[in-house]
């Protein structure tokens, strides 16, 4: 098997047509065909079902394919990693961003990072919840942050910033009235939340706070983003669920934050890596979050564990 039939395998699997396939990667469709029957014969299986109006994969086909997927991520990897050596870098994090990190914090990490650890090259990938578990078992991720702290085993979570889970109200809305917004008050109106499909522990978060009522919520939309949830907010379309962070981070004008009038759990993000020994590289790193409280905080001494975050009082 080389490397040519995986690539090959790739292109017919994405397009699931031979002519497509073949025109995408600039060649003929008969040496293409070819190549699919040898890795085939070689596998000792069927990876296409193929008739004259339509190419399909098999059971066997979609299995490999995650594989092959995974083969050519590490291989990007490593061609990174070297030419992140010959840059002068002598180390690389991957880390991965799900559910919305908080702006204010992602910064203030970076610029220590570059300012403690130069020479550690540090690369982001956003992805959804499911993705980010699977690749940090897949070895795709060094570590991850997200808002949600059951993952599952194997996995190790580390609290590391909280926010008060706050509403965003547009200005000159009638519930401004109120310095502090109750539940059920909140549920009269529409609400714009996050799609759990991109945002599943900001979702779920927001979703066990607003299951403490009886009333239904009205979802007007579901956003793949804060940014476009403030959008909304500004525009007067909804009022919006999301940390206070996200709030003050937004350029929107015309958007209020007021906090719930009960006691809410505060929307935590987790720093998530896989158990076992860290690397020296990784137990700086995970220093430097816990470090990080917002911009105008100041850092608190390396090694202080600040404890469980706080619920938010009434």
């Amino acid at each position: 098997m080389e490397l040519r039939h995986l690539r090959y395998f790739l292109a017919v699997a994405e397009e699931l047509h031979f002519a497509r396939a073949a025109e995408r990667l600039h060649m003929e469709q008969s040496p293409l065909s070819r190549a699919i029957k040898e890795l085939e014969e070689e596998l000792g299986v069927v990876l296409f079902a193929r008739t004259t109006r339509s190419t399909q994969m098999t059971r066997a086909g979609k299995l490999f394919l995650e594989h092959v997927r995974r083969v050519f991520a590490a291989l990007e990897q490593a061609r990174e990693s070297v030419n992140a050596a010959a840059n002068g870098f002598h180390g690389q994090l991957r880390v991965a961003l799900s559910d919305g990190i908080t702006p204010s914090r992602l910064p203030a990490l970076l610029a220590l990072c570059r300012q403690e650890e130069p020479e550690v090259q540090i690369r982001f990938f956003e992805v959804p919840l499911s993705q980010q578990i699977k690749g940090l078992h897949d070895d795709l991720y060094d570590v991850g942050f997200a808002q949600f702290e059951d993952v599952g085993d194997g996995i190790v979570t580390i609290p590391a910033w909280s926010d008060a889970l706050m509403v965003a109200v547009p200005a000159r809305h009638p519930l401004l009235a109120h310095k502090r917004i109750p539940l059920d008050e909140l549920l009269r109106y529409p609400l714009v939340l996050c799609d759990p499909q991109v945002c599943e522990g900001h979702a779920r978060h927001v979703e066990r706070v607003l299951r403490r009522s009886d009333v239904e919520p009205l979802v007007a939309e579901r956003v793949a983003s804060c940014d476009l949830m403030m959008a909304l907010v500004s525009a007067g379309f909804a009022l919006g669920l999301t940390g206070a962070a996200h709030i003050a981070a937004s350029n929107e004008a015309g958007v209020v934050s007021r906090p719930l009038a009960s006691r809410v759990p505060p929307l935590t993000t987790y720093l998530l890596h896989l158990g076992g020994d860290l690397s020296d590289v990784m137990m700086r790193f995970i220093e430097r979050v816990q470090a990080i409280e917002s911009p105008d905080s100041p850092r608190p001494m390396r090694g202080h564990n600040p404890g469980p975050p706080e619920e938010l009082m009434p």
